[in-house]
């Protein structure tokens, strides 16, 4: 599994760390998301990775794997 973030297109809406926090955060300036680990390795990391994208309103996340 590989995420992919566009920061451009982030909007700062905050729910990809609601649904994944040890994976996503939040730039504290202007609260862009920051992809903390981008090759998560467990079934239960994918879920929230997953639910994350499909909660980003921006579409700026992407999951492939």
């Amino acid at each position: 599994m590989h995420i992919e973030i566009d920061q451009d297109r982030c909007c700062a809406a905050g729910q990809c760390v609601l649904a994944a926090d040890d994976i996503f955060d939040q730039r504290d300036e202007d609260g862009v998301v920051v992809l903390l680990d981008g090759i998560p390795d467990d079934a239960e990391a994918l879920a929230r990775a997953q639910e994350a994208a499909a909660l980003c309103p921006a579409g700026a996340i992407a999951v492939h794997g």
